[in-house]
């Protein structure tokens, strides 16, 4: 038995009579093997992201983490020439969205399309990014498949960058629609409102995870005019512990932020406080040129309402932008299911909302699964980066192995 093994493991090393070019014939014929059966594997996974639909019934939330299909998996295979880059969708310090149209696939499948996000390692490493990459990649894969966040498709990596493959919003930013109708009515910003509350309630309660960069910006809206979450470079799992980074928007940053004095998921109850009033009012309560006037307007906490706002929305957002912790909504006994019991969200049918059964109020007009009008134009990449050099990518790439 031993020897037997031995030959499978060394089948060379007992043949005396075969001819070294016998042996490299083999080893050819070994790696031709090898690389037409990756190239079936990479055929494969192209065809299961031609066929992957973004709008499928969503997962009930305890569903989520322990369903076993493919979407958010790390793959060995896919290539960034699997996909034609259409359209950069928006740019950071570290990393480009483009609009990524599946190559080499089926004539019906050619119009499928997604967001393909694709980070610098040199950039990463450089702004200090490594463990808020790490965070964003592991937070997305955990939570794929809920109906308002976007959905990590798959992820992979080659020697200088790291990709994530995710669903496409056309809708664009809700920013963007904010920004063009002043200000919300009470009922669109309700029901977006609403849908936050279900993200904010599946990440805090399901997973643990303090999103803490909440604001107009990272909210896109979907083909059917539902909300997708998007950006998740500062969430963080902290489950019942604090943290200290300082991360997020000035005018959305809660009061425990900017003291330094530890923070956990309440951040987000606050910035939701915050969003809310920005539907409702065309701006954020607490604003100035200077940054620190800011935090000095957080820190007291004294939200001044419009004599319009109803109310229910001035109770909710009070509640909400409350500087104790331990005082603010969502943030107290009975968590999320106290800011769904607020008066202001009465005529809201949360299952029916969740299960997307509800028309979004503001539905994009579309010429096409890959139209970007609702996207700004950006300049192109600059060609001159710094290359990923070997000492980086021994002393690094350990940390990027989850892609």
């Amino acid at each position: 038995m031993a020897a037997a093994v031995h030959k499978l493991l060394h089948p060379h090393s007992h043949s005396h009579s075969k001819s070294k070019d016998d042996s490299s014939k083999s080893d050819h014929l070994s790696h031709e093997r090898q690389d037409s059966g990756l190239e079936r594997i990479r055929a494969d996974e192209k065809h299961s992201l031609a066929q992957w639909q973004s709008n499928q019934q969503p997962l009930n939330p305890d569903q989520i983490e322990s369903d076993s299909k493919r979407v958010g998996q790390s793959s060995q295979v896919l290539r960034q020439e699997d996909f034609e880059l259409v359209k950069t969708l928006g740019t950071g310090t570290f990393a480009r969205v483009w609009l990524a149209r599946l190559r080499d696939v089926k004539k019906q499948d050619a119009n499928k399309v997604f967001a393909l996000k694709i980070l610098r390692k040199v950039d990463v490493i450089r702004l200090k990014q490594v463990e808020h990459v790490r965070n964003e990649r592991n937070v997305l894969a955990a939570v794929a498949g809920h109906p308002f966040i976007t959905t990590l498709v798959a992820s992979f990596q080659d020697h200088d960058s790291l990709y994530m493959l995710l669903d496409y919003c056309p809708g664009g930013e809700v920013f963007s629609y904010l920004r063009r109708a002043r200000r919300f009515n009470e009922p669109t910003s309700q029901f977006y409102a609403a849908e936050i509350v279900l993200i904010l309630e599946f990440l805090h309660e399901q997973e643990g995870v303090a999103y803490r960069d909440l604001k107009p910006e990272n909210i896109l809206i979907d083909a059917e005019g539902h909300l997708k979450l998007v950006d998740f470079g500062f969430a963080k799992k902290v489950e019942n512990r604090e943290t200290y980074t300082l991360c997020g928007t000035p005018e959305y940053l809660a009061p425990e932020v900017i003291r330094n004095t530890g923070h956990g998921t309440a951040v987000d109850w606050w910035a939701f406080g915050i969003l809310v009033y920005e539907f409702l009012v065309g701006q954020p309560p607490f604003w100035d040129q200077n940054p620190m006037k800011i935090y000095e307007q957080i820190v007291e906490g004294r939200v001044r309402f419009p004599s319009a706002m109803s109310p229910d929305a001035r109770d909710l957002i009070s509640g909400l932008c409350t500087v104790d912790t331990s005082k603010r909504l969502g943030n107290i006994k009975g968590g999320a299911s106290t800011v769904k019991n607020h008066a202001w969200f009465r005529d809201i049918d949360w299952d029916a909302l969740y299960n997307r059964k509800v028309n979004g109020p503001i539905v994009p007009h579309l010429r096409g699964p890959a139209d970007t009008r609702n996207f700004d134009d950006y300049e192109p990449e600059n060609a001159d980066r710094e290359p990923y050099s070997k000492e980086l990518q021994e002393k690094w790439d350990g940390y990027f192995q989850d892609f």
